[in-house]
């Protein structure tokens, strides 16, 4: 809080050490739920995937490449040109993208009276000769389907709703629209759009031309499962220069995967032997890892197929005028990182909220344990401060007895607050009152503070709320209720069974995660305090 420096120089010239005890002053009361652990900043995390694909294209620029986007939507034509007769094979593969053609809309005396009923207004000539221009304009492609309900709805002068309420009900036309497939593909390889690119720059840029990329392709797959998806991620490159072979491919391959961990690497020729490749040149890449020694996967012996790459066949170069050689690098992101992360199914990797294991550290539950009622006032906060340190010195006074916790105003009223035990031959509190919510290993716990309990208090996260803590918030909110009201109150608590019996609430999210994990919520324990308030 604001304070004022002026005074505390004075002061600390006069007598330092009284000045400096004075600093507590300036630390404000703050509300429980804006204490820690509650109150803390939250830290964002990375998808493993795109965190991926930026430590690739680092690796990549710092081996002296330059990024370049490949195009995504690739004519058919340039399958053909690049992949020959095995272009069929890979158009099998393809998305073909689809478009709604527009239709003729024609506009009938019959439709035009069920305009006038939606409408609710008379359709006059004019109004009907500006809906046939809107028409026309929409079928020739110059007004866009997102605008049309909204120039009708001005030429007509009428609510937008009722314009869409009409093209729903009186233009059959638009319900009988169906796609039809264009010449125009999603990109499944990288190599079909690095042939475009090369033939715009390969006789302009000086050799030797690196180039990489790691972007979306997409594949038309039979479905998804643990090893595909329709939509994956490449990272590929390619090499110009006058003098390319496969020992380029071996060099990039083994720079590139060294900066992830791989320590060995071999090269095996590709039986696959793809058409737009100089054949005995295509290569598999295999490289051993030493986190995948002894895995329950078929790389258990360390050792993994992670790229392929090759020179591409003056065939295909021929159909760009390009007259340089080029070798191609290209993997998967997908499985770079499924080894980078230990993960056997593309689906976790990918969408680990859908087929993943959604995993919560002991502090995420911890700072989702909430004091459920809290006094709204400066002064109830001092009545929950001075309810605690009255139950901690006296806690141990035989019963019957009762003591002062606090003497003031509140609410403009004189009040007293008493901590009190009316039965006899008993404590002023019961021996749960200082159990404190600790979270271990996933599970809730209210646990007093003794040897037995230490390894908990050591590895698990304290929320720093004793049973009396949030009760003594519980204490003071309905103090200020009551003292509003101008009602005595009485508050207490007997054996505790549930958080929501001292006063703590836990978001049902978490709860539901700790139970389906076989975690635990244990806070039972005798904690028998009472509260009383009184008006003088």
């Amino acid at each position: 809080m604001k304070f004022n420096s002026r005074k505390f120089r004075e002061l600390a010239e006069k007598d330092f050490e009284s000045a400096w005890k004075k600093g507590v002053e300036i630390l404000p009361l703050r509300q429980p739920n804006q204490i820690y652990p509650r109150y803390g900043y939250s830290i964002g995390e990375e998808h493993p995937l795109f965190k991926t694909i930026n430590e690739l294209r680092k690796a990549y620029t710092s081996l002296g490449f330059r990024e370049v986007v490949n195009p995504v939507i690739i004519e058919d034509s340039h399958v053909k040109k690049q992949f020959g007769k095995e272009a069929l094979a890979v158009l099998d593969r393809c998305y073909y993208l689809a478009s709604l053609p527009r239709p003729n809309i024609g506009i009938s005396s019959e439709k035009i009276e069920e305009i006038e009923k939606i409408t609710g207004k008379k359709i006059d000539k004019d109004e009907v000769s500006v809906l046939q221009q809107l028409f026309q304009l929409f079928k020739k492609g110059k007004l866009d389907g997102d605008d049309l309900s909204f120039e009708i709805a001005k030429a007509l002068n009428i609510e937008d709703t009722k314009a869409v309420r009409m093209l729903d009900e009186v233009f059959p036309e638009f319900k009988e629209i169906r796609p039809e497939a264009s010449n125009f593909t999603l990109r499944s390889h990288m190599t079909t759009g690095w042939f475009i690119t090369l033939s715009k720059i390969a006789s302009k840029f000086p050799l030797p031309i690196k180039l990489f990329s790691v972007d979306r392709c997409f594949r038309k797959e039979q479905g998804e499962d643990a090893a595909r998806l329709y939509t994956y991620f490449s990272a590929s490159c390619t090499v110009v220069d006058e003098d390319v072979s496969v020992d380029d491919g071996k060099a990039v391959a083994e720079a590139l995967l060294r900066q992830f961990g791989f320590e060995n690497f071999r090269f095996r020729r590709d039986e696959k032997r793809s058409k737009y490749y100089i054949p005995g040149t295509q290569m598999e890449v295999f490289a051993f890892h030493p986190r995948i020694v002894g895995s329950h996967t078929k790389f258990s012996d360390g050792w993994i197929e992670v790229a392929t790459f090759g020179v591409y066949s003056p065939t295909a170069l021929s159909q760009y005028n390009i007259e340089y050689p080029v070798m191609n690098l290209g993997m998967g992101v997908e499985r770079l990182a499924m080894i980078l992360y230990d993960l056997s199914d593309v689906r976790e990797l990918v969408y680990p909220w859908l087929y993943g294991r959604i995993e919560l550290n002991d502090m995420d539950i911890a700072r989702a344990i909430r004091v459920a009622e809290a006094p709204a006032t400066i002064s109830g906060l001092r009545i929950a401060e001075k309810i605690v340190k009255t139950a901690e010195r006296y806690a141990v006074e035989k019963s019957p007895c009762e003591f002062l916790a606090y003497e003031g105003e509140l609410y403009g009223k004189k009040i007293k607050v008493y901590v009190i035990e009316k039965e006899e031959n008993t404590r002023l509190c019961g021996p749960a009152y200082s159990n404190e919510i600790i979270v271990y290993q996933g599970s809730i716990y209210g646990l007093p503070r003794k040897d037995k309990w230490r390894g908990y208090f050591e590895h698990g996260i304290t929320t720093g709320m004793r049973y009396i803590d949030s009760f003594s918030y519980l204490a003071a909110s309905e103090i200020e209720k009551a003292t509003a009201a101008g009602q005595d109150v009485e508050v207490r608590v007997r054996v505790v069974e549930n958080l929501s019996d001292i006063n703590l609430k836990l978001q049902e999210n978490i709860r539901k995660y700790i139970i389906s994990n076989d975690g635990k919520i244990d806070v039972r324990g005798p904690m028998f305090i009472t509260v009383r308030v009184e008006f003088e």
